[in-house]
């Protein structure tokens, strides 16, 4: 898919981005001579946030209450359960599961 979407690109100028992991056939193939046309390949994983400088500042946000994240907690499992998040992300019937680690 990757490789359709960069063909279809405009030479010169065209821009293909990608969004996260595919899950099936992560790896991709391309002639080289696209890019020698001026077309771009881009990925882009969490948004292009980066964890170790964004991550504080992200959290900064959540507390001072900027950005609301507890509407979109699905599930609360205890660590235990870690498996059925996995299987719940899966079948598409988690949007956000929180996992409780014992102290």
């Amino acid at each position: 898919m990757v490789t359709t979407a960069l063909q279809a690109c405009c030479d010169g100028w065209g821009l293909t981005v990608t969004l996260g992991m595919p899950k099936v056939k992560p790896e991709g193939t391309a002639h080289y001579g696209i890019f020698l046309t001026g077309r771009t390949l881009k990925g882009s994983l969490f948004g292009g946030w980066k964890p170790k400088s964004d991550l504080p500042s992200l959290v900064d946000m959540y507390t001072t209450k900027e950005i609301q994240v507890d509407e979109y907690i699905t599930h609360n499992l205890p660590f235990e359960d870690v498996n059925k998040a996995f299987n719940l992300m899966r079948e598409g019937k988690c949007l956000l599961c929180v996992i409780h680690m014992a102290k």
